[in-house]
């Protein structure tokens, strides 16, 4: 593994680095002990630049409800201020939990140079950031509010933050880590998960789906599988894996390569052996 791969995304979810359950919670034993393990791997590997994200879980989410935001509809600046301080929030208490693991993160939150419009990133300034990585930091992004041309502001998630960076930095893989051991073919019986998916074989679920007693066959994921299959389908030198962040040195083995999880990739593309 080297530079020359190109970065590796790693996003640590809202979920799993957060009690959903409870405001503003932070599991700090999951998010200490992942901090160590992506320490782990960069010593490992000095050479092959990483850049991070995470969700907002129980903070983000939790000031979103309270303040009444809906996705769509223009927002009280007030309100999408207050949503915005409980991120950064949490942001900071990631940000303490990588620097404690020597980590020489560097943080760039989108909502500082970032504009949207329609809840999609039109531009954004990241000469700081690729600067940052050919520097040897690893930047780290999160779920933020920004700036939007058609509501005021919109809350932009991780993964459409990394979506707006693929262009540009052209990672290879992008590691998205939860409280799901992958993508469930089945909900909520969760008796099989898919190992590689791809978007031709995605509609034909949907389409089965839809006749079925329980249409949601991935638990709530549907929107975050479907974004990431429009990204390997536009890039299909992208790989995407979504997997539990919950055993411990799950995320430094998906890192060195380990097939975990549900692998996400292009149609036609098939995985790297």
């Amino acid at each position: 593994m080297s530079a020359a791969d190109g970065p590796i995304f790693v996003k640590l979810g809202g979920s799993l680095i957060t009690d959903k359950t409870r405001p503003r919670t932070v599991r700090r034993g999951v998010l200490h002990r992942l901090a160590r393990e992506l320490a782990a791997f960069w010593r490992a590997h000095p050479g092959q630049p990483l850049l991070l994200g995470h969700g907002s879980g129980s903070f983000g989410h939790w000031a979103a409800r309270e303040h009444g935001w809906q996705p769509g509809r223009a927002a009280d600046p007030a309100a999408l201020g207050a949503i915005a301080r409980t991120a950064a929030d949490l942001h900071q208490q990631v940000m303490d939990a990588l620097h404690a693991a020597g980590l020489p993160v560097w943080s760039f939150p989108p909502s500082a140079t970032a504009l949207a419009r329609q809840g999609r990133v039109v531009h954004w300034d990241q000469t700081p950031l690729v600067r940052a990585l050919e520097q040897g930091w690893i930047p780290v992004v999160y779920g933020d509010v920004v700036l939007d041309e058609t509501q005021g502001g919109v809350i932009l998630s991780t993964e459409e933050v990394f979506a707006a960076l693929v262009p540009r930095l052209r990672p290879t893989r992008l590691l998205l880590l939860g409280l799901e051991p992958g993508v469930w073919r089945d909900w909520p019986q969760r008796t099989a998960r898919w190992a590689h998916l791809t978007p031709r074989a995605w509609r034909a679920a949907q389409a089965a789906a839809r006749g079925a007693a329980g249409p949601d066959v991935t638990g709530g994921m549907a929107g975050k599988v479907q974004r990431m299959l429009d990204l390997v389908q536009a890039h299909p030198e992208l790989e995407v894996r979504i997997f539990s962040g919950l055993e411990p040195d799950a995320l430094r083995r998906a890192l060195e390569g380990a097939a975990l999880g549900t692998l996400i990739t292009a149609d036609g593309v098939a995985p790297a052996p």
